[in-house]
């Protein structure tokens, strides 16, 4: 270190007065003086080289620094991107799990609709069959034919009600609307009170009074 090449410098100094001082000749002292010049010299030189060193440490140490500075930054940026990947991962995951559900509550809803669906399909399938006996039931007492046509709908002929032409057919068209109520339409030939009568099967579910009254219109129509 450079303290210790001054205590260096120090004892050479020292040793140099001393001598110095015990001598009395000028060759002694010519001698002295060169040893004293050579110290100086050689001093010097290391000085300048230790000093020198000393710049390069700093200049390492510097850079050092400055490496680890850079280090520490990029460990940084590294810490927050991870941070931020994480974050993105969990925002990620609650949106899956938010997904999930709705695809779960879809199909508990899918589920619903089609057993509600399949259930109405059941009880129309027993409506129609209900129809269908009442239809054979009347067919040989009121004269009385079903079909099925376009549309899901059931179209009812009566005959046997006009004397002059016994086959002369008196119809009309009926089918299950979105309610699930009975619809009337396409009566053959038009029925004023037809409306009326739908009306009246809607509220009472009586379907047989139903096909009697409508008979009975159609055969008021004949004799008046």
């Amino acid at each position: 270190m450079v303290e210790d090449e001054l205590a260096l410098f120090d004892k050479s100094i020292n040793e140099f007065w001393n001598k110095f001082k015990s001598t009395d000749t000028s060759c002694q002292m010519a001698g002295l003086r060169d040893t004293y010049k050579d110290s100086i010299k050689a001093f010097a030189e290391k000085l300048s080289v230790k000093l020198k060193e000393e710049e390069r440490m700093v200049e390492m140490f510097l850079e050092y620094q400055n490496q680890i500075s850079k280090q520490n930054k990029l460990i940084q940026e590294k810490k927050d991107n991870l941070l931020k990947l994480i974050a993105e991962v969990k925002g990620k995951k609650q949106e899956l799990e938010v997904l999930t559900a709705n695809i779960q509550d879809l199909k508990e809803e899918y589920s619903r609709k089609k057993e509600t669906i399949s259930t109405a399909n059941k009880a129309n399938a027993e409506r129609l069959k209900r129809l269908q006996k009442s239809a054979d039931l009347y067919k040989d007492r009121l004269g009385l034919e079903i079909r099925k046509i376009y549309g899901e709908k059931l179209q009812f002929i009566f005959t046997n009600i006009d004397p002059k032409n016994p086959e002369s057919p008196f119809m009309f068209s009926l089918h299950l609307n979105e309610a699930r109520d009975y619809e009337v339409s396409d009566s053959a030939p038009h029925l004023e009170g037809l409306a009326e009568f739908q009306e009246n099967v809607r509220k009472t579910n009586n379907f047989s009074a139903f096909l009697a009254n409508v008979r009975k219109a159609f055969t008021a129509m004949v004799y008046n």
